[in-house]
């Protein structure tokens, strides 16, 4: 599979297919930092810390505008110098090919403050 981050997301509807736990391992070991939360639905969850508020926004304000450009939106918590993200597909409720794709992608926007 070529680099997650150079990849862009499929629509997602209702029925595409979870990515099979087999493969989720695997993808996960692309990701850096990234757990797989498996209580209510699984979901990608990562933790990014700043040295300020202003920093962590300015990340979220990024994250922002890649949810919007491949029309795939994590559940965002921003705290003082720290930033939660969970990317999960709402349609089919876990984890589909976009959601790694947008952990990738969060993690190069990090990698470049």
């Amino acid at each position: 599979m070529s680099n997650l981050s150079d990849q862009s997301c499929a629509a997602c509807e209702i029925g595409a297919p979870l990515v099979p736990d087999h493969e989720q391992e695997t993808l996960l070991k692309s990701l850096n930092g990234w757990t797989i939360d498996h209580s209510e639905v699984t979901k990608l969850v990562n933790k990014y810390t700043f040295k300020s508020y202003l920093e962590a926004s300015k990340f979220v304000n990024m994250i922002v505008g890649l949810a919007e450009s491949e029309d795939h939106h994590p559940k965002i918590i921003l705290e003082w110098g720290e930033v939660q993200l969970e990317w999960w597909s709402h349609k089919i409720k876990g984890l589909h090919i976009n959601d790694f794709i947008c952990a990738a992608k969060s993690d190069k926007i990090f990698q470049s403050l």
